[in-house]
């Protein structure tokens, strides 16, 4: 028998993150989560999550009273529809930030409500074989004394990570002298066989960038994340040119068309699109075939347990990213999330998302509208 959707909820918690926690441009204060379950007739949910450290009631309210009431009676298997038809519906206002952040939640709910009607895990479904998806940890921040950041990232080593990220754009990116000092004092620290990602958060211009890049590259870095302004697209494409480290970059960049730029400017190595806001699974899998295309790599920014199964069944996908300041909300918003282990989060054979949210602490936490 069709399923059909009958109903659309959303809900919204957040936590507070411990104080002082900042990164080269912005201080973060909360970690959030918009969550979305889309119910069908015949009894079966699917979810789906974008987060938010700003601008979570916004999300929740366009999902709730824009998107919700053109989902009610469809069919949740007509993904491509239903995206193409949100799409339309809100283009003249919402092409790219928090609009795109409600329509990725449901699209994910979608997928996830799909592979649960089939009974086969979203992985299988999307493609994949194989269950155990590499993760790297992702701490380090700029806020960090010298001293705690190199401990933070033995922290990271010692929880069995063999890929871990840093932040470096210390004191609002005045002093990269200190930066390169703190690289140098972090990969000593870890030792050789740890690779090692860093992140300036959009804190440099080119030429700064490049300077420094080339300055640490004996530090065998694995990739530098944003090293200039997510939207200046010749400045990546500048500092790609100017450095062999490789260049990550795209977690700012909405569906396949913005990806398409990155990659026709040869502006990234390693393109981090991020589906909780990019556009759901629908546009993830585009998005992943354009970057396959040009040879490049696929690692997805932040919210491992939305990408988990995409990774899975991505042939040029790298890892998943784990954040460390959304550890404590994602172990109260799932009761089941897989944790990492020797670097690898190993997915099960229940169906969809393969999650189950503990709706008493969503409850509990649901902020009013």
């Amino acid at each position: 028998m069709q399923h059909k959707i009958k109903s659309v909820n959303v809900h919204l918690v957040s936590l507070p993150v411990k104080s002082g926690m900042a990164d080269s441009t912005r201080k973060v204060e909360s970690a959030g989560y918009t969550i979305v379950r889309i119910a069908t007739d015949q009894g079966l949910e699917g979810l789906g999550i974008t987060y938010h450290e700003v601008g979570g009631e916004a999300i929740r309210s366009f999902v709730r009273h824009s998107l919700a009431p053109r989902l009610i009676e469809r069919d949740p298997f007509a993904t491509e529809v239903i995206w193409q038809e949100l799409f339309h519906f809100f283009r003249g206002v919402g092409r790219k930030g928090l609009a795109f952040c409600g329509l990725s939640a449901v699209d994910i709910a979608l997928w996830d409500l799909k592979g649960k009607i089939l009974g086969m895990p979203l992985y299988r479904l999307l493609g994949g074989n194989n269950p155990n998806v590499p993760v790297y940890a992702s701490g380090g921040w700029t806020s960090l004394p010298d001293d705690a950041l190199v401990e933070d990232a033995r922290r990271m080593v010692a929880q069995g990570y063999t890929t871990i990220k840093i932040k470096v754009g210390v004191e609002g990116g005045r002093n990269p002298r200190r930066d390169a000092s703190r690289v140098r004092k972090v990969r000593a620290a870890i030792g050789p066989d740890v690779a090692l990602l860093i992140d300036a958060d959009n804190c440099w211009d080119t030429a700064t960038a490049v300077q420094f890049a080339n300055t640490i590259r004996d530090c065998d870095i694995f990739c530098f994340e944003e090293p200039v302004m997510a939207d200046d697209i010749g400045g990546l494409a500048r500092f790609k040119r100017g450095t062999d480290i490789p260049l990550a970059t795209g977690e700012h960049e909405y569906t396949k068309y913005g990806v398409r730029d990155l990659v026709l400017a040869e502006a990234a190595d390693i393109i981090q699109a991020d589906i909780t806001k990019a556009g759901g699974i629908t546009e993830a899998l585009k998005i992943a075939a354009i970057i396959q295309a040009w040879n490049l790599k696929f690692a997805p920014h932040a919210m491992e347990h939305m990408h988990t199964h995409l990774v899975a069944a991505t042939p040029n996908a790298l890892f998943v990213e784990r954040l460390d300041f959304f550890e404590e909300l994602t172990a109260h918003v799932f009761t089941n999330a897989p944790l990492p282990a020797a670097g690898v989060i190993q997915l099960t054979d229940l169906p969809g998302l393969g999650l189950t949210l503990d709706m008493d602490f969503i409850r509990d936490h649901d902020e009013p509208a």
